[in-house]
C-alpha cells in the first residue's frame, strides 16, 4: 500500500495550493461583503467574487476535479482526488464551489453521469458541469426517521406518461439558492415491493407546478447562506414526465448508496482541510497570546492539545487515504466497512480539533471574526449527514462480528471433533 502521490496528483496539488494562496484566501473577506449586498440573500453563486474565482479556476484547468469519468471531469481516481479535496477544505465556503467541486452538486453529477439517460445528461448534467446551474438532493423528511432511507414516505406515482410526486422534505442542502434549478427527489414508487426496492429517484425542476421551497433551516443559528442554505420543500401533486425517472423503478436505494461512497471521501478529506486550518490558527494563537506571564505555547495543557491534534489528524488522513486506495481497487462495496469507519471518525476527530482551537482563542473563537465557530457548526452536522454515527457503528460492528463467525464455528468444530 503506497500513498506516495503520482506526478499528476503532485502537479495538481502544487497548482491548487498556488490558486488558494493567490486567489482564494485573499477573497474570503470580499465574498462575505458580497453576500451582504445580494438582493436575494441565498444567491451566493451570483456574487462577483465567486464568478471571478470560477473563471480563474476554469482558466487554470482546476475544474470538475472530483468527477472520475471522462464526461467533463478530470478523470482522477479517488486516491488522486483525495488530497485535492483536503486542500479545498482550508477554505470550505469558497474553494469547493470555485472549482465546481461542492456538494450536493458533486453527488448529483455523479448520479447523472452513472445512471442518467442521454436526454437527462444533456438537459441537466451538461449545465451542472459547466457551472451554469446548481442542484439539490431531496431525501430527508421531517415525519420519519430518515437515517433509514427505507422509511421515506414521499410518493412517486405513475400517471400515464407522467409521475406525480407528493411529500415533504427538509434539510435539503443548497435548495435555497435560486440557481438550484433541479432537485433529485427520492420517494416510493412501490410501497409493497421488497424493502430496498420500494424507492426511486426522479428529476424535478425547481419551477415545476406544486413545488414550494418554504423556508431555510438554521444550524446552531447559522443559515449557511454562503452555500445555499438547507431548505424545507413541499411537493404537492407535482407532475413531471416519466422520462425524468433516474434508472428504473426500484433503483433509488441502490443509486443512493452509489452516490454516498465517493461523497464520503470528499466530505472527509475536506474536513481534514478544515482541521488543518484550525490547527494552523491554534499554533499561531498559542505563540502570540500571553496569559499569566507567558505565551500559551508554553502552557502544558496547550502543548498537549497541539500534540494530540497533530496525531489525530495524521491518523484520520491515513485512514481516509487507505479507504480511497481500497475503493479504487475493489469498488465501493468492497471498501464498505472502511467507508463507514471514516464517516464515523472524521467528524468526531475534526470536531475535537476545532473545540481545542476555539478554547485556545478564547472569546474570539466563538465570534464571527474567525472561521472556527461556523466550522464547528458545519462539522457537527456531518455526524447526521449521510446517516448518524450510531447507525454506521452498528453496521460496522455487525460486519466485524459476521466476519469472525465462520472462523469461530470452525474452531468450535475442531475442539469438539465434529
Amino acid at each position: 500500500m503506497d500513498f506516495n502521490f503520482d506526478d499528476t496528483t503532485e502537479d495538481l496539488r502544487a497548482r491548487l495550493t498556488t490558486f488558494m494562496s493567490e486567489h482564494v484566501y485573499p477573497s474570503e473577506s470580499a465574498f462575505r461583503a458580497d453576500l451582504d449586498d445580494l438582493s436575494d440573500r441565498w444567491a451566493w453563486s451570483r456574487t462577483p467574487t465567486m464568478a471571478r474565482l470560477r473563471d480563474e479556476a476554469r482558466s487554470q484547468g482546476l475544474w470538475n476535479l472530483f468527477l472520475p469519468g471522462t464526461q467533463g471531469g478530470a478523470g482522477l481516481t479517488n486516491l488522486q482526488y483525495a488530497p485535492l479535496a483536503e486542500i479545498t477544505g482550508h477554505s470550505l465556503t469558497l474553494a469547493p464551489p470555485a472549482l465546481n467541486c461542492a456538494a450536493p452538486d458533486t453527488g448529483n453529477m455523479e448520479v447523472l453521469s452513472m445512471f442518467g439517460t442521454a436526454a437527462q445528461k444533456e438537459q441537466w448534467l451538461s449545465p451542472l458541469l459547466a457551472g451554469d446551474i446548481r442542484s439539490a438532493f431531496a431525501m430527508t423528511e421531517p415525519a420519519v426517521a430518515s437515517s433509514d432511507a427505507t422509511n421515506i414516505e414521499t410518493s412517486i406515482e405513475r400517471a400515464g406518461d407522467d409521475y406525480v410526486i407528493n411529500g415533504r422534505k427538509w434539510w435539503i442542502t443548497g435548495a435555497m439558492n435560486p440557481d438550484a434549478a433541479v432537485f433529485i427527489v427520492m420517494g416510493k414508487t412501490d410501497p409493497g415491493a421488497a424493502r430496498h426496492r420500494q424507492q426511486s429517484q426522479i428529476l424535478v425542476p425547481r419551477d415545476a407546478d406544486g413545488v414550494t421551497v418554504s423556508r431555510g433551516m438554521e444550524v446552531f443559528g447559522y443559515d449557511d447562506r454562503d452555500h445555499g442554505g438547507h431548505a424545507e420543500i413541499e411537493f404537492r401533486d407535482v407532475r413531471v414526465p416519466a422520462s425524468n425517472l433516474i434508472g428504473a423503478e426500484g433503483d433509488g436505494f441502490a443509486i443512493a448508496q452509489a452516490r454516498l461512497g465517493p461523497g464520503r471521501i470528499h466530505h472527509c478529506m475536506r474536513s481534514i482541510g478544515v482541521a488543518e486550518r484550525a490547527f494552523d490558527l491554534t499554533c499561531q494563537r498559542a505563540s502570540d497570546r500571553v496569559a499569566f506571564g507567558r505565551p500559551l505555547a508554553e502552557q502544558g495543557v496547550v502543548r498537549d492539545w497541539i500534540a494530540e491534534a497533530r496525531i489525530r489528524i495524521e491518523q484520520l488522513r491515513l485512514l481516509v487515504l487507505k479507504t480511497a486506495w481500497l475503493m479504487d481497487r475493489v469498488g465501493n462495496r468492497g471498501a464498505h466497512s472502511e467507508i463507514q469507519a471514516i464517516k464515523i471518525a472524521a467528524p468526531k476527530t475534526v470536531e475535537w480539533v476545532l473545540d481545542k482551537a476555539i478554547q485556545v482563542h478564547g472569546a474570539a473563537g466563538l465570534s464571527q471574526d474567525l472561521p472556527l465557530a461556523a466550522a464547528f457548526a458545519n462539522i457537527r452536522t456531518l455526524r447526521f449527514a449521510d446517516g448518524p454515527d450510531e447507525v454506521h457503528k452498528n453496521a460496522l460492528a455487525k460486519a466485524e462480528i459476521g466476519r469472525r463467525r465462520p472462523a469461530a464455528a470452525t474452531h468450535a468444530e475442531e475442539k469438539t471433533g465434529a
